[in-house]
């Protein structure tokens, strides 16, 4: 009888985490629903318009690369 009531106690405690796992909490829906920002498209292009074009491209690997023109050296 005293093997029984271990084993119960036992199954009970690995039991419990699952059965804590599988419950839904709560009652009804208390969550707020955020309101978005509106999009606007128009001012959207505006800005990108607005954005000047660089005069070279910017190479962010060329400190890296070897340089095409051996004459110009770094030194």
């Amino acid at each position: 009888m005293k093997s029984f009531t271990v084993a119960a106690v036992i199954l009970a405690l690995i039991a419990t985490p699952t059965l804590a796992q599988g419950r839904r909490g709560g009652g009804g829906d208390d969550r707020k629903t955020e309101k978005k920002p509106q999009i606007d498209e128009k001012a959207y292009k505006a800005a990108l318009d607005r954005i000047p074009e660089p005069k070279e491209k910017y190479d962010p690997w060329g400190v890296t690369k070897p340089a095409a023109d051996p004459a110009k050296k770094p030194k």
